[in-house]
């Protein structure tokens, strides 16, 4: 080969792999459950193994209680909390039953916004949005910020169910607030639905025992601009944004009805069969719309369903039906209660709040493998997540199991945090960086660090 040529072939391969694109890092996570509402990333690096001290970047004590998942922009964590400046009574890790307290506090409360540093867990600054004493009564489980807060890269959006919206700027200056009437909820058991954004709306349900609406607000002014009334009572679902090849538009789960909305207001498609009691957020994956309930407490109805884009009217299934031309399949009593599903690697993995875990193959519902027990799982809350090739499970004593994505369950890793841990929010992930959240405080599990505290 003569020397031009050869210089001339290396120079080819040279752009040839200079050209190849980069797999995308996602260094935000703007949202509950991420960009697509889903909980995967494909980012690389992430950890596998932490505790309370290994892999730990950071961890940072905050004030208060909040189950709202952190979220992530650039180098700002976003998160919320409630502070009693009397006592509170612990919520009980595993507890399902018994958990109504009806009464409502005497003691004053704090609604707080926290931004912390990501690189290091500092507080950059915290602002108080509302003091009073609640107006409303939550189970002893939940708290007052259990809504996900969202951010667009400018404003960050904190949503308090029964007290308001809050926008901020990344520095912390109130750019508007949108207060909202207090309502109440079945049993007292309080709000927990987060907003969700799109071409500068901000959108919310709220779903109650008194005067259920979908409300869409203008981003930049907080300004009304349109209000559905919605025929539900109590539901906890945060609302998906589904863009699909027919439209954009809202879908909202509910105990009534499964509803999808335009970006004006108007209904689309409806349909009925959901269980009594309605908590998990809808994703998209290759095309179908995923969409689950299931309360422990029922018996004949705690359903996955896979939507087909473009539906109109009404889609129920019949009684002796799985699919329809608009519902591409059904399993009917497979749906998990509070983690939404997962579907990572073509898999579609359910965690069930006691300690189960099953999955399917979601093109067509078929099982991959039946529900099987997490050994010593206990109560799970949190939503699942996937990347690396692995699926995370977070329970309620802050221990994380970690499985093999596979046809197969195989735990790799169980993971724990320190006893005052209790988990309840599902995590964020940023870069190589993964952001938990407990009652005591905000981890971020990062490989190959030690430990650090921020505490305040």
């Amino acid at each position: 080969m003569k020397p031009g040529t050869r210089i001339a072939l290396t120079l080819c391969v040279f752009v040839a792999c200079c050209s190849v694109p980069a797999v995308a890092v996602e260094n935000n996570w703007p949202q509950f459950r991420g960009t697509a509402s889903r909980g995967v990333s494909s980012n690389e690096g992430l950890p596998a193994k932490w505790s309370a001290t290994e892999n730990v970047a950071w961890k940072t004590d905050l004030p208060g209680r909040g189950w709202s998942s952190p979220i992530v922009w650039g180098d700002r964590v976003f998160v919320t909390s409630v502070i009693n400046s009397g006592t509170s009574e612990e919520p009980k890790k595993g507890l399902y039953f018994g958990g109504d307290r009806p009464d409502l506090p005497g003691s004053v409360h704090q609604w707080v916004v926290f931004c912390l540093d990501l690189m290091s867990g500092e507080v950059l600054w915290q602002r108080q949005v509302h003091e009073g004493k609640p107006q409303t009564a939550i189970h002893l489980k939940s708290s007052y910020a259990s809504e996900t807060p969202t951010t667009d890269g400018e404003r960050v959006y904190a949503y308090f169910g029964n007290v308001g919206v809050f926008c901020f700027d990344f520095e912390g200056e109130l750019l508007w607030e949108k207060r909202l009437e207090p309502h109440k909820t079945r049993n007292g058991w309080g709000t927990a639905s987060s907003p969700v954004l799109h071409d500068n709306r901000l959108y919310l349900v709220n779903d109650n025992d008194e005067d259920s609406f979908l409300l869409a607000l203008d981003s930049e002014t907080g300004d009304e601009v349109w209000r559905t009334a919605r025929a539900e009572k109590s539901n906890w679902a945060t609302p998906f944004i589904w863009k699909n090849a027919h439209r954009v538009e809202i879908v909202t789960p509910g105990t009534g009805q499964v509803r999808s909305y335009s970006l004006s207001g108007e209904l689309l498609w409806h349909f009925k069969g959901m269980s009594s009691i309605t908590i998990a957020m809808p994703f998209e994956h290759n095309g179908l719309l995923y969409v689950s309930s299931g309360y422990v407490g029922d018996r004949k109805s705690r359903p996955i369903y896979a939507i087909k884009p473009g539906a109109e009217g009404d889609i129920t299934l019949a009684e002796d039906e799985v699919s329809n031309d608009s519902i591409a399949w059904c399993q009917k009593m497979a749906g998990p209660y509070n983690p939404s599903t997962l579907i990572y690697e073509d898999r579609l993995y359910v965690l069930y709040d006691f300690g189960f875990i099953a999955c399917f193959n979601p093109a067509s519902g078929e099982p991959v493998f039946e529900k099987q027990r997490i050994p010593q799982g206990r109560a799970f809350t949190t939503s699942p997540w996937g990347y690396g090739g692995m699926v995370f499970c977070l329970n309620e004593d802050g221990v994380t199991y970690v499985m093999n994505s596979a046809d197969e369950l195989e735990i790799l890793h169980r993971n724990t945090l320190a006893e005052d841990d209790m988990a309840m929010s599902t995590p964020a992930i940023a870069g190589d960086r993964l952001l938990i959240r407990t009652s005591a405080r905000v981890y971020c599990i990062r490989n190959g660090v030690g430990v650090s505290s921020a505490s305040n």
